[in-house]
């Protein structure tokens, strides 16, 4: 590897590391203003997400949807488009997979799952695609867009499982009808973590190499690069646009699927929990590579899975964690004015 190529890699990591570094004092000086001990908080959130199998396990499960939806801002990314609806994605993904599941019981399971997973990728894929469409034919900023069709995602989705789909059996919470425990996705053998993880690793392998190693990977970042010299090379710039999206919607659709055909056997509210939300901050992190999204969701969801830790021994909001979060995000969002300006190694002078 040439000195150029290696200090543009170190770049790339050294910059986030710094910004997290950097949200983490942040936050220490918060929890110093709240009358706590910051190395303690340190100590919680790392006991909480990374000390036992127990913490490993946890902080697994929370990683996986953050995998899935962290691609639906970093796939359509490649493109030069901002897709931040990745959470409306998720919410329509996990209420097709909640339907599709309940229609089909009593038929063989693995057939089930399949449909659910498809429904799933399919939903989840065609709402952002329609971001994108918005985007490239009609002129209209993807994240405002993307955001936008998430709050009317998670209206329909309220509408239909308190409405029309609601499972009269839930009565405190408002829930669809149970997919059944033969159509649970299981665990791992040996281990409390869901085959969820699984997907999400083997989505990040699968889009790495076709960004990375592939011809449609290449034009693709081409579009990225500039659209305008792209169609000047006679690339299809629309639909690599829309199969971007698509793909992104599909990962963040697939991570609703997960949510229910793993965790909560229905569709219910706690599938906004957030994490299409914080699958921004994981993209952003990870500087929109889908391997990087790997280690990057596994460390925030250990940061998550701390806070009920922090709750229970210092009495501190569950969603303490959340201000560590957001900090993050400011500073990794402040961070990219730094690339390109951080010369870590200089390329060597030629002799006349």
């Amino acid at each position: 590897m040439s000195s150029a190529r290696l200090g543009s890699a170190l770049e790339s990591l050294t910059i986030p590391v710094g910004a997290l570094i950097g949200a983490m004092l942040l936050f220490g000086l918060f929890m110093l203003m709240l009358g706590q001990n910051p190395l303690e908080v340190y100590g919680l959130i790392y006991q909480g997400g990374f000390s036992s199998a127990f913490s490993w396990q946890n902080t697994l499960s929370r990683a996986a949807p953050l995998i899935l939806t962290a691609l639906c801002v970093a796939l359509p990314a490649q493109a030069g488009l901002m897709i931040i609806g990745s959470e409306g994605a998720l919410v329509l993904g996990g209420l097709t997979a909640a339907v599709i599941g309940h229609a089909m019981t009593g038929m063989p399971p693995i057939s089930v799952k399949i449909a659910m997973a498809l429904g799933g990728l399919l939903s989840g894929g065609l709402w952002i695609a329609a971001a994108g469409a918005l985007r490239q034919y009609r002129g209209i900023n993807e994240t405002i867009s993307s955001l936008l069709l998430t709050y009317i995602a998670i209206a329909l989705f309220n509408h239909m499982v308190e409405g029309p789909l609601r499972d009269p059996a839930s009565l405190n919470k408002p829930s669809t009808a149970p997919i059944g425990d033969a159509s649970m996705l299981g665990n791992f053998p040996g281990l409390d973590v869901h085959w969820g993880l699984g997907f999400g690793i083997i989505f990040c392998i699968a889009m790495y190499i076709l960004v990375k190693r592939t011809t449609w990977g290449f034009g693709l970042r081409i579009v990225g690069g500039n659209a305008r010299a792209a169609r000047l090379a006679g690339l299809p710039v629309g639909p690599l646009v829309l199969a971007a999206c698509f793909l992104g919607g599909a990962a963040s659709g697939l991570a609703g699927m997960v949510e229910v055909a793993a965790v909560h056997g229905n569709a219910n509210a706690s599938l906004m929990a957030g994490y299409g939300y914080a699958g921004i901050l994981v993209a952003f992190i990870a500087r929109q590579n889908p391997l990087a999204i790997i280690p990057v969701a596994i460390l925030l969801g250990g940061i998550s899975a701390s806070g009920g830790m922090l709750q229970r021994r210092l009495d501190l909001p569950d969603a303490t964690v959340l201000v560590l979060q957001g900090m993050a995000f400011l500073l990794v969002l402040a961070s990219e004015t730094l690339y390109g300006r951080i010369k870590l190694f200089k390329p060597r002078e030629v002799a006349a």
